[in-house]
């Protein structure tokens, strides 16, 4: 006969109640009893019958992660911890990308209201497109990245201090000439508003006057792009004393196209990026960067979303996630 929860209980020393947070995730489960119920799962061979639970709770066990660019190494390092926390905690995970189009967010929204789905991760990119905004119905939410509202929970890691911090990082040697790669000339999304504004606030802090022949526009953060952007800038430009790149995948394209022109790389100039994704810890030379805990980051969102779902009553939470300056090859004097 089918295993039934009494039987995984039984099995496990819990109580069935015990099992069902579990499974559901949304009560916190200490480690070693949910290892207990979950080895208990396996011997039993239990399959829990989601379409009954889903009518009993009206959940779908199931919830959805959205980002804006899954091609991209930072994207799915951040995929990755979400899914492995997600897993821990009982929940499935569908991965959407949104390709910062607003009307993929409102869809997806419409899907949690609709209990398709029964939480979103959400990055959106510019604030004033985002489908999270005022007199829109909002299901349990939480928001990862620089977008600011005050409307849903979010998570981010400020980007205004570690570009400002890792302008200044690179000026101690005395650097002046720092320039940064990945301001957008269009639509300007508020990741680049913030990093290009803790440059500048480093370079003030400096005494360093802008030059505004030393912001390189970058409308696609991928290494093709970020090349393409910096070949073309160098073609009329000197070659800057440092350059700061608003993500490690913009810098190792960066890379590629300074080893090509035989600019020695950190002699010459200093390169930095920001994510601290494990392609730049392999670069050559090795990638300074803005590093930052990626699990806690799915930790926190994870927790915030499981306590929106139980609660949608209480007031936003924001959740900073700290940072540090890891200085590498590619930048040491």
């Amino acid at each position: 006969m089918r295993a039934t929860v009494k039987d995984v209980a039984l099995r496990a020393g819990v109580s069935p109640k015990t099992v069902s947070n579990v499974m559901n995730g949304i009560v916190p489960v200490s480690g070693p009893t949910r290892q207990r119920v979950e080895q208990a799962m396996q011997e039993l061979d239990y399959v829990p019958n989601l379409s009954a639970r889903g009518l009993r709770n009206g959940r779908s066990g199931v919830i959805a992660l959205a980002l804006p660019d899954l091609a991209t190494p930072f994207s799915a390092e951040i995929a990755h911890h979400i899914v492995e926390v997600a897993h821990q905690q009982g929940w499935s995970v569908q991965i959407e990308e949104t390709g910062s189009d607003p009307h993929r967010e409102e869809e997806l929204l419409t899907r949690a209201r609709s209990n398709l789905i029964d939480g979103l991760i959400l990055n959106p990119v510019v604030l004033d497109e985002s489908a999270v905004r005022v007199g829109v119905a909002l299901p349990p939410v939480v928001l990862l990245g620089e977008v600011t509202q005050q409307l849903a929970d979010r998570v981010f890691v400020d980007s205004f201090a570690a570009a400002r911090d890792m302008t200044l990082a690179l000026a101690k040697p005395g650097r002046r000439r720092i320039a940064v790669l990945g301001v957008n000339r269009g639509r300007n999304s508020a990741t680049a508003v913030q990093r290009r504004a803790g440059y500048e606030a480093a370079l003030e802090s400096l005494g360093i006057s802008q030059d505004e022949s030393l912001t390189i526009s970058c409308e696609s953060w991928h290494p093709w792009a970020a090349a393409e952007a910096l070949s073309q800038y160098l073609e009329g430009h000197p070659v800057p004393e440092a350059l700061f790149c608003f993500t490690d995948s913009m810098a190792i394209g960066a890379l590629s196209v300074l080893w090509k022109r035989g600019v020695r790389v950190p002699e010459d100039i200093a390169v930095a990026g920001f994510d601290d994704i494990a392609d730049g810890r392999y670069a050559v030379p090795s990638l300074t960067t803005v590093s930052f805990d990626k699990r806690r980051i799915a930790t926190e969102a994870l927790r915030l979303l499981t306590e929106r779902m139980a609660d949608r009553s209480h007031a936003q939470r924001v959740v900073t996630v700290d940072f540090s300056i890891v200085e590498r090859e590619s930048s040491r004097a």
